[in-house]
């Protein structure tokens, strides 16, 4: 009996063992992923749009990430400037412009001096429509981005599209490898270039043919709730507010529906190009099957529509307020849908943005806050005088684009100019500006009495062969812009501060991060969660704090 009783023992424990040694094979063969990687950048999202509008969010949109997800409260832009295409850029790739190349939503070739748009491409061709607006690629971005990285893991079976009203938000995140990119046309229509594709899908071409734009703004803009409540803003009709083209007073309800009739642009500067936006995202996961198959793929949202309004309209106006409100209900639709589609843990989504937004230089002086309006263009003609008078010579500084001084160097040369001297002559004129705070020879940087952060986001900001020389760091509150709305391209907290929540799959529920973090963590993390290699220029770190195990 006991032999019995012994042999059956054994043959438990080695059927045990064997069952316990599969299953270790069997999970040692499949890396565990999420089906779907979503991210969503918010064009000119100040990180207190999080809590400035908090009381009147809804539970399902930011409210739900900040509850179920995690939260690095301290987030920061590592760089100068601070825009659109760099922004895109760096989030996607971890990396900053004097790596990944992309030095501004325009820069100069120095070797050229030829001004480049971040993702103009002449040698391909737009599909969706007769315009040029989709002659652009990837190709000016030297580095790669997350998305390349995931589908190199995957042999390429993994698919990466990304989607935004403006072709930088859309290519500059997707990266170069991408199954797609596509982007807003003022025809109304969503479209892409030869660069991705021979043809356009025909689940876009079906898109496009439902006319959601015209739908859109025929039903005009007026305020989500009653204007009366909207506390956080200014009162409605200010001169911090720009007009639309026919408007003689910038006041709800928006004549939308009377404003399109050359184009469809008037959509991007409404809360309803979010809402287009998520719609495209939607028919893109629903056709292309994202997250539906066995490998993780990834999708980029970038929401344009936020920084058009910021633009017209400033930080705090009743149409900023009225778009977030608008937005907030957008996210949470679209968390319902992934959460059907997909599965309510089966993706993980982050949310940041490309940069900030200072308030109204009027308003802040209206209300005591120092700020004032700077002209590049005065300081550009003035250096000039000076260098001519001393070099019998014009145009010797070319522009001052991304408050940077850059040189002509077709000029230099063809003159045998000493730029040594130059660079002298302007710097000692840049230090009686009293709207600059530090004028900064990029040759001459570690000598610089900067601070050191200050110092740090210059030198990543700095690409040798596309930036200007000296870079100008601005007296806080102080920029380029007109009499209505806002601008941003500063180091400063009210344009480098970002939000920066995760929510999903392997990511900690509920938690909040006040630790200093940077845009250039966010490829890291989002690698490191995936088991897979950081993009080839990141210099991030991941945020493990993030992460539920």
């Amino acid at each position: 009996m006991r032999t019995k009783n012994f042999m059956l023992l054994l043959l438990v424990l080695f059927t045990t063992g064997a069952t316990a040694q599969t299953n270790v094979k069997s999970a040692s063969n499949k890396i565990s992923r999420p089906k779907l990687v979503v991210g969503i950048v918010v064009d000119q999202m100040r990180w207190d749009y999080l809590y400035r509008y908090y009381d009147r969010y809804q539970a399902d949109g930011f409210k739900r990430m900040l509850t179920e997800g995690f939260s690095c409260e301290n987030t920061f832009i590592d760089y100068v400037p601070t825009v659109t295409a760099i922004g895109h850029s760096s989030v996607y790739t971890g990396s900053v412009p004097a790596i990944h190349g992309i030095a501004g939503n325009d820069f100069i070739i120095n070797a050229t001096g030829k001004t480049m748009y971040c993702t103009e491409d002449s040698t391909v061709s737009t599909l969706g429509s007769n315009s040029k607006a989709g002659r652009m690629s990837p190709r000016n971005l030297l580095s790669s981005t997350i998305g390349d990285e995931l589908r190199l893991a995957t042999n390429f079976r993994s698919k990466v599209i990304g989607i935004s009203l403006k072709d930088r938000g859309a290519i500059l995140a997707a990266g170069h490898s991408a199954t797609a990119a596509y982007w807003f046309d003022s025809n109304g229509n969503w479209i892409t270039s030869t660069y991705y594709m021979r043809e356009m899908p025909s689940w876009v071409t079906d898109f496009n043919n439902k006319k959601l734009p015209e739908k859109y703004l025929k039903q005009d803009w007026n305020t989500l709730y009653d204007i009366k409540t909207y506390l956080q803003s200014t009162a409605d009709d200010t001169k911090y507010e720009g007009l639309f083209e026919g408007q003689t007073a910038p006041v709800f309800p928006i004549k939308t529906s009377q404003m399109f009739a050359k184009d469809f642009g008037i959509l991007r500067t409404t809360p309803y190009g979010n809402t287009l936006t998520f719609d495209v995202a939607k028919a893109a996961i629903e056709n292309e099957k994202l997250g539906q198959g066995v490998v993780t793929d990834m999708l980029a949202i970038s929401l344009s529509s936020p920084d058009y309004v910021g633009h017209k309209f400033g930080v705090n106006a009743i149409e900023t307020e009225d778009t977030y409100l608008r937005l907030d209900k957008d996210i949470g639709e679209f968390f319902k849908y992934l959460d059907a589609k997909i599965g309510k843990g089966n993706y993980t989504v982050f949310l940041t943005a490309d940069h900030g937004a200072a308030h109204n230089i009027d308003f802040s002086k209206d209300n005591k806050l120092n700020s004032s309006k700077w002209s590049g263009g005065k300081v550009q003609r003035e250096m000039n005088l000076k260098l001519e008078d001393e070099f019998k010579v014009k145009d010797i500084v070319l522009s001052m684009m991304n408050a940077q001084v850059h040189f002509n160097y077709k000029v230099i040369n063809e003159n045998n100019l000493n730029e040594e001297a130059i660079r002298k002559i302007c710097m000692a004129y840049l230090k009686t500006q009293t709207d600059i705070a530090f004028a900064i020879d990029l040759n001459n940087i570690s000598n610089a009495a900067v601070p050191e952060e200050i110092k740090k986001r210059v030198i990543n900001g700095h690409n040798v062969h596309r930036s200007g020389g000296i870079q100008l760091i601005l007296n806080p509150a102080v920029f380029s812009a007109g009499s209505s709305g806002t601008s941003h391209g500063a180091w400063n907290p009210y344009d480098a501060h970002i939000p920066l929540v995760w929510m999903g799959w392997g990511i900690k529920q509920g938690g909040k991060l006040n630790r200093p973090t940077n845009m250039s963590d966010i490829a890291a993390t989002v690698a490191s969660l995936l088991s897979i290699q950081m993009p080839n220029g990141s210099i991030g770190s991941p945020i493990h704090e993030t992460f539920k195990n």
